[in-house]
């Protein structure tokens, strides 16, 4: 572990926690992101990874696929059962499908090697403006039918029960609740989520919205809340639809 100093950001202190066995591009990373005040604490193999994700509370954590212990996909895939906290994948693995195993394992954001400092930072405060409830103008609660939302505290319950979501999937939900009984399209869908900060694509919004369906709905192959409307996009519904 090497966590550097952090310096004073207008979002107060970020914690990262780096998770990426190329020393040198370890090295870089940490010190661009430490110069634009964000806490880095570097783990080398997928084992210890999880062992300081689960050591310490981490504003995001960046996830590398190609990790000598355990890959990336299972660190990932572990790491969501325990915890909500935004969780990017950084990895050389560029292909479509490799970025929808990421999203489907439970990852919120994917950034494909080489890539910009500049874009990781953006990416990185994205992830932590939506997880401190301030991704979006609002932050009053939103109701729709059984289903509630507090920007706020990044909440969400439905019956009164507590949801898990990650923050992208907050996201996702709260445009749509948002915007309850309208068809929202894919791009639509993107554009009002990801705010300037990321480069998402279609085929993500698919795996979001299977995952928080199968956390909204009972049953999630025939879902009553958050419909496919056919060739348009979705829909969370207000109960009044026919």
């Amino acid at each position: 572990m090497d966590p550097t100093t952090p310096t004073t950001t207008d979002e107060g202190t970020i914690q990262v926690l780096l998770v990426e066995d190329d020393e040198r591009l370890a090295r870089l990373t940490s010190r661009y992101l430490q110069e634009h005040g964000i806490l880095v604490t570097v783990a080398r193999t997928g084992p210890e990874g999880l062992t300081e994700a689960n050591r310490h509370t981490y504003d995001v954590v960046l996830l590398d696929l190609m990790l000598p212990g355990r890959d990336g996909v299972e660190v990932c895939r572990e790491l969501r059962t325990r915890s909500n906290v935004p969780i990017i994948i950084v990895t050389a693995r560029g292909e479509e499908a490799d970025r929808v195993l990421g999203l489907e394992t439970g990852a919120d954001d994917y950034l494909s090697k080489p890539y910009s400092s500049r874009e990781l930072l953006a990416r990185i405060r994205a992830q932590v403006r939506r997880a401190r409830g301030r991704a979006g103008p609002s932050s009053q609660p939103i109701q729709v039918g059984k289903l509630a939302l507090d920007p706020g505290n990044m909440s969400a319950t439905l019956d009164g029960k507590a949801l898990s979501l990650t923050t992208y999937e907050f996201g996702l939900l709260r445009v749509l609740a948002e915007r309850a009984g309208r068809v929202l399209g894919r791009e639509q869908l993107l554009d009002l989520v990801k705010g300037n900060a990321e480069e998402v694509f279609d085929r993500s919004v698919d795996v979001h919205i299977f995952r928080i369906r199968q956390k909204i709905e009972e049953d999630p192959r025939n879902p009553r809340l958050l419909k496919t409307v056919r060739g348009a996009g979705y829909l969370l519904a207000t109960g009044d639809e026919p």
